[in-house]
């Protein structure tokens, strides 16, 4: 009955019309494989309409429910001599894709819920960004084997046929010690019959992580999260960009890298996942907008004036609070979309480090980078035992579409203001990958996207004991020899602060010792009226 139901929906969703064509251009190759690989998509909802029983079997039985599709393509194929090459069932290889899965929760696997049910391979659906991505090796997608005994039926033909099968590694496939399941005698592989396929591994981590990578999370709760590897294979290979939010679905699996067990994902499909723009404004905003309609100013400036009121109090650093909204507005992930990168020259580096790590808070792609590790992606050996490189995101990539905050220039090496000057001026940075030490041939250069907005500060105090002032400047010049005026020209806006230190204003004293006081006190009536989720909308 399953057998019928299948042939009845392929017949409908022109699933057969596809597969007919993908015979013919194996048929007109006149070259014999070992195997025969197919792809199927699948609609489930239709499929239970169909017959619920097979819809079911799919859902939760994929590689048994590919079995059936196999059976049911074999005949189609030997009943109108689709391919005249292909001798026996075995040969053919099945891969289901279903369209979507049933909007359960059964069917999303978190990346941080637990328990994590890897043991069932069924199908399941889940999100996620890609913090490292592996370069595109080999694997065997099936291969033909012999029986060594001349005697036995197996000696001969298309019998002993081995497929690749989700979360299985290359020795499940490919070894020597495979024997005759009719005489037991050893397998030996027929090598001219061997087919090679692509495959990718990637690593992907939960969208929550970017709330501890913050600096500051405003979600107090403690959780663990852990990067996750995905395998793309075939025509997946590539499909996945370092940094992007993907939604997938695949198959869960354990695969044995030396005396470690991993679970991973099979991947079957991949999606761009889109985020949805907030459903409304607050209706404060509206109220002042309507109230403000009259200047072209007002607005603006009302909000800069109150903005951040629960780190700074109103009508302080009211230029800089501009140009943070200002760049927080220039955040999107579009390709050559504008950058508003801000440069802060200040000698009260702590008011300002509260008020961008404030500011950073309010989009969902905003990363705090951690002065010990890289800004850009960096290349290390991937860790499955594939000797292959594998490209690390690092927190450039991570804050694709928003906002990078690299805290104080002066305390980073010469190399790394020269790379960050160059990826202001191009928005791309190249990865160098050493064909010797990753077991490839040549040498490979990698170019990533950067689609990132950059900020930054330069304590003038501090770093003017470090450095020697060569001459002397005029009174309201700059000195910004503490960094190269190149880099300085690279970020799109430069703001000097507005409250040298030696002149701290009252207000901002007293709101730092009331907050020290009262934590969780909302000191002014615009807090309460404007909060901060307000903005973040």
């Amino acid at each position: 009955k399953m057998r019928e139901v299948i042939l009845v929906y392929l017949d409908r969703s022109g699933g057969l019309q596809k597969f007919v064509h993908d015979c013919k251009k194996y048929n007109d190759s006149k070259q014999s494989y070992a195997v025969y690989r197919f792809i199927i998509s699948i609609n489930p909802s239709d499929i239970a309409e169909l017959d619920a029983t097979l819809g079911n079997y799919i859902l939760h039985n994929p590689l048994q429910a590919a079995q059936i599709f196999q059976s049911v393509c074999f005949v189609a194929i030997k009943t109108v001599s689709l391919i005249e090459q292909l001798q026996t069932e075995a040969q053919i290889s099945i891969l289901l894709k279903p369209t979507h899965l049933p909007p359960l929760p059964s069917y999303v696997l978190s990346l941080s819920a637990y328990p994590f049910n890897y043991t069932s391979q069924r199908f399941y659906m889940s999100e996620g960004i890609v913090i490292a991505m592996g370069t595109v090796t080999k694997y065997t997608q099936g291969a033909r084997f012999l029986c060594t005994e001349e005697t036995c039926p197996f000696s001969e033909g298309f019998r002993c046929i081995r497929v690749h099968c989700p979360g299985a590694t290359e020795s499940a496939t490919v070894r020597t010690d495979f024997v005759c399941s009719l005489c037991s005698s050893p397998l030996q592989e027929d090598m001219k019959f061997r087919v090679l396929g692509d495959k990718q591994i990637v690593e992907m981590i939960d969208a929550k992580i970017l709330n501890a990578l913050k600096g500051y999370s405003i979600d107090k709760s403690h959780f663990r999260i852990q990067a996750f590897t995905l395998f793309l294979r075939d025509e997946l290979a590539n499909k996945m960009t370092i940094g992007n939010h993907y939604r997938i679905i695949g198959i869960p699996a354990c695969v044995q890298n030396g005396p470690q067990m991993t679970a991973c994902i099979e991947v079957n499909s991949v999606q761009l996942y889109k985020p949805n723009g907030p459903s409304f404004v607050s209706e404060n905003f509206k109220y002042l907008l309507s109230l403000t309609s009259s200047s072209c100013w007002n607005f603006t400036a009302v909000l800069a004036n109150i903005f951040a009121s629960q780190v700074v109090p109103p009508g302080t650093y009211n230029t800089l609070k501009l140009a943070i909204l200002l760049s927080l507005v220039q955040t999107c992930e579009k390709e050559n979309s504008d950058y508003l990168d801000l440069l802060i020259m200040t000698s009260d580096p702590l008011v300002i480090d509260r008020l961008l790590n404030y500011s950073l808070c309010l989009l969902p792609r905003g990363i705090r980078h951690p002065p010990s590790s890289d800004i850009f992606p960096s290349v290390s050996k991937d860790k499955h035992g594939t000797g292959s490189a594998s490209i690390q995101a690092c927190s450039a990539v991570l804050a694709k579409g928003g906002i990078c905050y690299i805290g104080d220039l002066s305390s980073y090496k010469k190399d790394k203001l020269e790379l960050l000057q160059s990826v202001l001026e191009s928005r791309t940075t190249t990865v160098f990958i050493p064909g010797k030490k990753y077991g490839e041939e040549a040498d490979q250069q990698v170019t990533v996207s950067v689609q990132t907005n950059f900020w930054s500060f330069v304590d003038v105090d501090s770093s003017s004991k470090k450095h020697i002032q060569k001459e002397n400047f005029l009174i309201g010049q700059m000195d910004v020899s503490l960094i190269p005026l190149n880099l300085v020209d690279g970020f799109g806006l430069l703001i000097y602060n507005e409250f040298p230190s030696c002149r701290l204003s009252s207000p901002v004293v007293h709101h730092t010792l009331k907050k020290a006081i009262h934590p969780e006190a909302m000191l002014y009536k615009a807090s309460q009226q404007f909060r901060t989720q307000d903005y973040e909308e």
